[in-house]
């Protein structure tokens, strides 16, 4: 048996596949379905053309839905495999799982899923990780129930033991806790050696309460690329710069100073109803090969998009159209979920 600690993995890490779940009229999308389609097509190709997508649908008819689009946009649906579960809307970065990792080992973190603090509703969410291990999906891998709520969002991780996270968030979901408290229960439960977590921070129309997935990442264990805002006026601009300066105080394992990219900010972007959508650059993902960036339709598009490569050298950017996603407070990050190399049964990868 290996003597290996268990750790979380970092995103750019190999990975067997990433799972999402599809839209369908049961949930939030229903208003405008067939443009929210549109972008989950884009994001399965795009996911496709570089790893296996694994991807949740409620019945037989949304299955069928799904693969015909697919297929139409030239989708290789080889790589896409269908999963039938129940599930109360799509957003898998929050309600699936959050995988660690020991030599050959791995460990499926079933955290609780309250709707983002009891915003939503989130029975079926909560059940997710548990159905889809009683499938057999994740073959061998181990499930642990943890009676702690965190979202997969509200965490970044380095692969090397440091965790980078937010305090409006976690205090939302544990007031009871204090800063301490609640790093000890990271550490604890994600094998982290380290918490850096930031006080300042947050978008306008993201109703998570400050995830991490829309403000900074880390691109490399010394590299954090972070959500920048350049208009001064703007409701974001004394945030952002606020929080640009606690990421300038943190520091690496070694004490050392980490490189920090800002990303560029793209101008408001706002609902039919007026509302403000919160569109962040920050909310992209790492898979094998590449780097999914979400794309607004911006002129702020392209400069991301030439950041994004130069932190992640040797992967191939794609943009992804995420506009319809926004209008649900959350983009690409949110509604997928990584699975690392060796999580997937050895017939579905």
């Amino acid at each position: 048996m290996s003597n290996a600690r268990w750790r979380l993995p970092a995103e750019w890490e190999p990975q067997d596949g990433v799972l999402l779940a599809w839209p369908h009229e049961g949930t939030d999308w229903a208003a405008r379905l067939a443009e929210v389609e549109g972008s989950y097509v884009a994001l399965v190709r795009a996911i496709a053309g570089f790893e296996p997508a694994v991807v949740c649908v409620a019945d037989a008819t949304i299955e069928e839905r799904a693969r015909r689009r697919l297929v139409a946009a030239g989708t290789p649906i080889e790589r896409v495999r269908f999963v039938r579960v129940e599930y109360d809307d799509t957003w898998l970065r929050d309600s699936g799982p959050i995988t660690l990792v020991a030599g050959a080992r791995r460990r499926l973190l079933d955290f609780r899923f309250t709707g983002w603090g009891g915003k939503f509703g989130a029975e079926r969410d909560d059940l997710l990780v548990e159905n889809l291990a009683a499938q057999g999906l994740f073959g061998a891998s181990e499930r642990r129930r943890i009676d702690f709520a965190l979202e997969g969002g509200a965490i970044d991780a380095d692969g090397a033991g440091t965790l980078l996270t937010t305090w409006r968030c976690l205090h939302q979901r544990h007031p009871q806790l204090s800063r301490g408290e609640l790093r000890e229960t990271l550490a604890r439960e994600l094998c982290a050696s380290r918490v850096l977590m930031l006080e300042r921070g947050w978008l306008e129309g993201d109703d998570t309460d400050a995830h991490i997935d829309t403000l900074a990442r880390f691109a490399g264990s010394a590299h954090i690329v972070h959500q920048h805002c350049d208009t001064a006026g703007d409701v974001h601009f004394e945030e952002l710069r606020a929080m640009a300066a606690e990421l300038a105080g943190f520091v690496q394992a070694d004490g050392r100073p980490y490189r920090l990219t800002a990303l560029p900010w793209a101008r408001p972007i706002r609902a039919a109803d007026g509302r403000r959508l919160a569109a962040s650059y920050a909310n992209f993902l790492v898979i094998n090969g590449a780097v999914l960036m979400p794309a607004y339709g911006d002129p702020a598009d392209g400069h991301a998009r030439a950041l994004l490569a130069r932190a992640f050298a040797g992967r191939e950017v794609v943009p992804v159209p995420c506009r319809p996603l926004i209008e649900q407070n959350g983009s690409l990050h949110c509604v997928t979920m990584q699975l690392p190399r060796g999580v997937l049964h050895a017939g579905t990868a």
